[in-house]
């Protein structure tokens, strides 16, 4: 397996991690959105994340990312946070698929969110929250997340962070979103929905109309790292599964999740986030992040410099 760490600095007493999903094509931007400045100081977006997760007690980050982006994360990123949080870079390819299958010839596209937990799996030792590197999640969310991973137990309880529905479309395309249902704090279910997009006051997708105040996941889930042998079963089934003219079929996390449940496998505690999210799907997307940005700094939000 793939692993390059640059371990920063020792913390002992490890309570939680911070999982930044940030290895993805990128497709729909049309290059490396996880890595583009958008800040009103250069800043990448995940850099607020990091900064907000510090400030609710996480104490260690790990990234999953395409080899050839470690270095500029590592000598940005890395350089601004290496003194106040423990960091470790670990890389999402091919060689970190187990070695039963084989890879087809015309695949390019990674193997999806499951996959980008176990390409980090001998860092994640404590409980630790997944998100997307190219999503802004707000400040609350870090301290709900946080309190959620030191309750739980063992790798049969999870959590997660939900948002609302219409505060997560983009304006420029379509996007996906695991649409929830959820009864008494309880993830119930999870439907990963395509094609999601505003139709005047309603939201459509490509099954139909969908509630508009509906709870979605954003990937801001928690897990036990118990739960990874859980994980690496799953995804081996997945690959097992796998026919050989499926070459951009993902194995991803909401899906996974859903399953645990129907299995009776996890309980995830579930809990909305009265931030407001925004994120880079398409490149259009870009200039309203960053207004948003500027205007968060600007009211005080965050510091002059994270």
């Amino acid at each position: 397996m793939t692993n390059l760490k640059f371990k920063i600095r020792q913390v002992t007493d490890m309570e939680a991690t911070l999982l930044v999903l940030a290895a993805g094509l990128g497709s729909r931007f049309g290059g490396d959105k996880q890595i583009s400045n958008v800040g009103p100081h250069g800043e990448i977006l995940m850099e607020y994340s990091i900064h907000d997760a510090i400030a609710a007690g996480f104490e260690k980050v790990v990234f999953v990312l395409k080899e050839e982006m470690v270095e500029k994360v590592r000598s940005t990123v890395g350089e601004k946070f290496k003194d106040r949080v423990e960091l470790e870079y670990c890389v999402q390819d091919y060689s970190t698929v187990p070695s039963f299958y084989k890879i087809p010839e015309d695949r390019v596209k990674p193997f999806g969110t499951v996959h980008a937990v176990l390409a980090a799996k001998d860092a994640l030792t404590e409980p630790f929250a997944t998100i997307n590197a190219d999503d802004y999640y707000g400040k609350e969310c870090f301290d709900i997340m946080y309190k959620l991973l030191a309750g739980l137990k063992d790798g049969s309880e999870a959590a997660m962070v939900t948002y609302i529905l219409k505060n997560t479309v983009s304006l420029n395309g379509t996007v996906t979103r695991g649409v929830c249902s959820v009864s008494n704090g309880k993830l119930v279910k999870v439907d990963e929905t395509s094609g999601i997009k505003p139709e005047g006051d309603k939201m459509v997708s490509e099954t139909g109309d969908v509630d508009p105040d509906a709870e979605v996941s954003m990937n801001f889930w928690g897990f036990h790292n118990e739960t990874l042998p859980m994980m690496e079963k799953y995804f081996e089934d997945f690959l097992k599964a796998l026919t050989p003219d499926q070459i951009k079929a993902e194995c991803l996390l909401p899906v996974m999740v859903n399953d645990f449940l129907s299995e009776n496998a996890i309980t995830v505690e579930a809990r909305p986030s009265h931030d407001k999210w925004f994120g880079i799907t398409y490149k259009e997307d870009k200039a309203d992040v960053e207004e948003k940005l500027r205007k968060l700094h600007a009211n005080g939000d965050y510091p002059e410099n994270l």
